[in-house]
Order: C-alpha cells, then sequence, then structure tokens
C-alpha cells in the first residue's frame, strides 16, 4: 500500500562532465527544472544557457531535470528524475499506470492527477526533488528553481539548503489571457481546472526569501499575482546566444518578409493579431511574406489565415538550432513580437542582436526590453500594428538605423554572461544565509 514515508527513486542517470575551471570559491549549485529540452520553449533555453554561464565562471553546476530532459555544456552534469512523462505517452498516458507504480503515492498522484484534466508535473517533480536532495543536498551549496513554485522546495530549504527562485513571469497572466479568448463556458471551465496548480504556486511564492525575475514588468506582477514579498525580489535580465544571435553583415535580407516566434493558438502570444496586420498590409504590399518559427496546428489561426485567403503567403518552420533561428533573424525584413504579454520576451531580444529592426507591442516587459532601440504599438490592436510595420517597410534607411541601435542595445544589455554575474552574486548570498 502507498504511505507517505519517503518515496523510493529509481536512481538517477549522471551525465559526467569535464571537471571545471578553478575558481577561488566555486559554487556548488543544483539547478532543478521539471522539464528542460528547449522544445518546451524559453524556459528550456534559459536552463542550458544559464547553467553554461555559471559553469564558465568556475562553479559547479547540477541541472536535476524531469523529462524531457536538456541539451547541456559538458561542463554541466544532468542528474535525471524520472517521470511518468504522461504527455508523451500512446493515449496521453491515459494507459501508462502498471503495478511498480503503486508503491509510489507521487507516481499515483502523477497518473490520476493527469487523468482528471490536471496539470501535476510541478507538484510531483518537487516531491522527487525534495526526496532526492533529502539524501544528496549535503553536495550542494545552493538550489536554483526555474520556475517550478512547489511545496518541495519548502521542504528543501527546511532542510538546510537555500533556494533561489527564479520566476519570468506569473503563470496567472497566462490563465487570464486564454479564459479572455475563449468564449465557451465549458472551456474556460476546463482552463481553470487544468491551472489549478497555480493554487500551488501562490502558497509556496509568499513564503519564499530569494527570488530573481526577468524585468520590472514581472517584478510588479510577481508582487501582485503570487503575494511574493517586494524585499525577497531582484531583477536579473536575461541573455541570449551571442555566438548564434549576431548581426550578419554578408547576408541579404528578404525585402518584405515578416519573421515572428510564436505558437500557433497560445493567446499569449498574439500571433491571431498579427495574422489580421498582415492581411490589412497585403493590399499595398502584393509581396509581402510571414514567416513563423513555430508550429501550426488545427485550429483558429489556420482557420482564420485560410478564410482570409493567406495560406500561400504565410509559412511555418520548426526544430531549428540556434543557429538556424539566427539566420531567419538575419534575413527578415522586420522582426514582430505581437505578444499580449511577455515577463521578458527573449524572441525580441534575439531579433535585436541580430541587427533586425523590431516592432514589439506594450505588453508586458517589452517595452522595457526593447527601450528606444525598436518600435512599440498597443497590444492586440491589429490596425496600429499594420501601421508601424507599413511605415517601416516604406523606410529601409530607417528600418537600418533601428537594426543598429538594437543590436547596440542587445550586446550592452543581454548577455548569458551579465546574466551570470548577477545571478552568482545572489546564489552566493543565499549560501552564506544573507
Amino acid at each position: 500500500m502507498p504511505s507517505d514515508a519517503p518515496l523510493a527513486l529509481a536512481e538517477p542517470v549522471l551525465t559526467r562532465p569535464a571537471p571545471p575551471a578553478a575558481v577561488a570559491a566555486p559554487l556548488r549549485i543544483a539547478l532543478l527544472s521539471y522539464r528542460s529540452t528547449p522544445t518546451v520553449g524559453g524556459q528550456g533555453v534559459f536552463v542550458a544557457e544559464a547553467a553554461r554561464a555559471l559553469a564558465r565562471r568556475g562553479h559547479h553546476v547540477d541541472v536535476i531535470s524531469g523529462p524531457p530532459y536538456p541539451r547541456l555544456d559538458p561542463a554541466v552534469r544532468l542528474i535525471q528524475l524520472p517521470s511518468l512523462d504522461l504527455y508523451a505517452q500512446p493515449h496521453n498516458g491515459h494507459f501508462a499506470l502498471r503495478a511498480r507504480h503503486f508503491r509510489s503515492l507521487t507516481d499515483l498522484a502523477e497518473y490520476f492527477g493527469h487523468l482528471a484534466g490536471l496539470f501535476m508535473e510541478p507538484f510531483t517533480f518537487g516531491r522527487r526533488v525534495a526526496t532526492y536532495l533529502a539524501a544528496h543536498g549535503a553536495d550542494y551549496d545552493v538550489a536554483l528553481d526555474n520556475q517550478c513554485l512547489n511545496y518541495g522546495l519548502l521542504d528543501i530549504e527546511a532542510g538546510g539548503l537555500p533556494v533561489v527562485e527564479i520566476i519570468h513571469h506569473p503563470i496567472r497572466r497566462d490563465l487570464e489571457l486564454a479564459l479572455a479568448a475563449e468564449p465557451r463556458l465549458s472551456r474556460r471551465l476546463l482552463l481553470r481546472h487544468w491551472y489549478s496548480f497555480l493554487n500551488m504556486n501562490e502558497a509556496v511564492a509568499p513564503k519564499l526569501k530569494r527570488v530573481l525575475t526577468v524585468s520590472t514588468s514581472s517584478r510588479d506582477d510577481i508582487i501582485a499575482c503570487l503575494g511574493a514579498q517586494p524585499a525577497a525580489i531582484r531583477i536579473v535580465p536575461l541573455g541570449v546566444d551571442q555566438a548564434c544571435f549576431h548581426p550578419r553583415p554578408e547576408n541579404q535580407r528578404h525585402p518584405a518578409r515578416l519573421l515572428t516566434t510564436a505558437s500557433a493558438d497560445v493567446p499569449l502570444k498574439g500571433l491571431p493579431v498579427l495574422i489580421e496586420a498582415f492581411a490589412l498590409l497585403r493590399p499595398q504590399h502584393p509581396d509581402l511574406e510571414l514567416r513563423v518559427i513555430g508550429k501550426l496546428r488545427d485550429g483558429p489561426t489556420k482557420d482564420r489565415i485560410a478564410a482570409l485567403g493567406l495560406a500561400g503567403h504565410v509559412t511555418f518552420v520548426s526544430g531549428l538550432t540556434n543557429e538556424q533561428v539566427g539566420e531567419e533573424y538575419g534575413a527578415a525584413t522586420i522582426c514582430v513580437s505581437p505578444s499580449l504579454y511577455e515577463g521578458f520576451g527573449l524572441p525580441a531580444v534575439e531579433a535585436m542582436a541580430c541587427a533586425s529592426p523590431v516592432v514589439v507591442t506594450d505588453g508586458g516587459s517589452l517595452p522595457e526590453v526593447v527601450g528606444e532601440a525598436g518600435v512599440i504599438v498597443p497590444r492586440g490592436d491589429a490596425a496600429a500594428l499594420a501601421a508601424a510595420i507599413d511605415a517601416l517597410l516604406r523606410d529601409p534607411a530607417r528600418r537600418a538605423r533601428l537594426g543598429e541601435a538594437a543590436a547596440r542595445h542587445a550586446a550592452t544589455h543581454y548577455t548569458w554572461d551579465i546574466f551570470a554575474a548577477h545571478c552568482e552574486t545572489a546564489l552566493a548570498e543565499a549560501a552564506r544565509g544573507c
């Protein structure tokens, strides 16, 4: 029978790195992430880049992750904490239960919660990682958790290992925008049910002693949505990989190509607004094309593209390497971030680092991140977005000036070494008990 006794975990799989560079006082950092492949989005990119940047500064970094697992620099060790990984199973994991799972309350919670339409991974990862660190916490000076906000973090800290939490933005904003975009009551109820893990997030956040976030906008929202203590929060902007995202003066930019990075039917990302703006632009710019880094699935966006007669003018590409994404930015006429909300806006910064002129909305942190190096329009306003793009399409000299300003701004403010330098200060203070 299952019990509340410490969980019996499968032995973690260790990927041994080369020895890190010697420094005067390296930190032993456990970087926690419940799912970490770059294909899950910006947070997966963050795990790999933050770990690499901290390791380059001489720290010993272990990424402790549930599946799907990250691709890490050789200087970083990966500790795999297996889960049921139900979203990757056939039939959405509904037939994944086995007799061995009845020996673990955590496995049962993951399976039956998933069956009931709940998102269980943050909760169950928290239990697994707290159990692992109860046995191995002495191997580390500090834990850096990536946005999981689970009850296990409180157990880890109670066990003596200080925790620094990074919150990119409060997920409550995602739910609000998803509800606003969904007219069907049944779907709205399902959304609230799936997002019920926010209750855990909002119970844990006020108890955290040390929180990093990526922008002033996110800090304000974390205080408002999560009840985090203002004095606990420190702003540390993210970076981009300048080896992949950099100006390519030898490349010829396409004369009439808009580029965006967006999930097709995630309301937060604002792609439907850009589709409407693109339709408004086509009569004046018949050669204009829209290229989307992302996947197009059956749904409202695909239907709207077809209804507007744009199917032959909008292309989706996915599965690209960072270098290939950088080449896409470098070939675009204008890069657009139509998001209704962003805690940081990594694609906009990647485009800026490639010297691309950018048009962004005033959603969340985007005006703060872009500053004077881009064009800012009201979020959700297709006509304003079309007007801003039209003005830039007609003014090549202004596009060139904006691209140069964007590259300077990104190189000055948004590198992973800058992030790591600030992050290590917070981690060192936590390790000393400050």
